[in-house]
């Protein structure tokens, strides 16, 4: 007979990290012992890190100032974690209201309960804040943060299994692999004996959101992807995955019209990625000019020019009659300007 291989759950002492704990033993006793750092966080915050370097790395290439990165995730994270506690709440509204239960518990954030659809709205809408106040074109920066944000998803479901949750169907004995679920967990089946296996369905989009970055990359190439496109490419590949998994979880959810809600916005997002595609390529059949709106281009300043000739690009930089280059940059949307003297 076929036995599954068997993944194991992480055993529950590493959910979290006993920071106070550890702390105060170190002598440190004015930290309280209950200080604890959830390991789903952890996940998070290195899926955060890794997408903003290659974030950064990839605006830089484009043309953009260095840094500048920070100046628009500084509104695009705090408006996801907003957007996605929101979206959880609403597709979960039994966890959060009704007798005997804690209206505050909606803002008990540390206590689990987010929506990466609800983090790609708020997140969007901090973008676009964001990528105002500085200039960049909000198309230019979507397509950046396409790939790092497969890559960022792909660590937060390692937080899942931590958590022990969003696994999928039990499996069959000729299945090849299984995740291991203590029975008392509140989303086990019941009538099922102990010991049943399920499927990984954090492994699943692990692997599928990597994947998905090589895709995006290699497609990027291929078809010189830009205004938008690339992060079309995003949400057709993660909506596509993210329907089949959505499928097979067995965790309390909200249906609609015979779906689970997550399902229904998985379709919404594979469609909305066509229509990006659709449209912006009507729009745009060209490449883009600059990462900038126009009349907000940053310039390098030039120092030590050799060359007699001067380069000009929609008046950024123009030589004056008195023998010098002047040159104006805008920075996080505050121009500024300075003069090079030619030798």
């Amino acid at each position: 007979m076929f036995v599954p291989l068997s993944i194991p759950s992480p055993d529950y002492v590493w959910q979290a990290i006993p920071l106070g704990r550890w702390l105060h033993d170190l002598g440190l006793t004015f930290v309280s012992t209950d200080l604890n750092i959830r390991s789903y966080a952890i996940c998070i915050l290195i899926g955060i890190v890794v997408a903003g370097i290659m974030t950064h790395r990839r605006l830089t290439r484009r043309g953009a100032e260095p840094g500048i990165m920070l100046d628009i995730i500084i509104w695009a994270i705090p408006l996801g974690i907003v957007g996605a506690r929101i979206f959880h709440v609403l597709t979960h509204p039994n966890d959060y209201f009704g007798e005997g239960i804690d209206p505050l518990s909606v803002f008990y954030v540390w206590e689990g309960g987010i929506a990466i659809f609800g983090a790609l709205i708020g997140g969007a809408i901090g973008a676009w804040i964001g990528c105002m106040r500085t200039g960049i074109r909000f198309w230019t920066f979507a397509d950046a943060v396409a790939p790092g944000l497969l890559l960022a998803q792909a660590f937060g479901r390692f937080g899942n299994w931590f958590n022990h949750e969003l696994f999928g169907l039990p499996v069959s004995s000729d299945f090849p692999l299984g995740l291991e679920i203590e029975s008392s967990n509140i989303a086990y089946p019941p009538g099922l004996p102990e010991g049943t296996l399920f499927q990984p369905t954090f492994l699943y989009e692990v692997v599928w959101n990597s994947i998905g970055v090589v895709v995006i990359l290699l497609a990027e190439r291929a078809f010189r992807l830009q205004w938008g496109k690339t992060l079309a490419v995003y949400l057709i590949w993660y909506g596509l995955g993210r329907t089949v998994f959505e499928s097979i979880r067995i965790d309390p959810s909200e249906y609609f019209l015979g779906l689970r809600v997550n399902v229904w916005a998985a379709l919404i997002a594979i469609a909305l990625g066509i229509a990006i595609i659709y449209v912006q390529s009507k729009r745009h059949p060209g490449t883009e000019p600059s990462p900038y709106v126009t009349g907000r281009e940053w310039v390098p300043i030039a120092t030590g020019v050799d060359s007699e000739e001067t380069y000009s690009d929609t008046g950024n930089v123009a030589e004056t009659t008195s023998g010098e280059l002047t040159s104006t940059s805008a920075t996080s949307g505050a121009a500024s300007s300075e003069k090079v003297t030619k030798p």
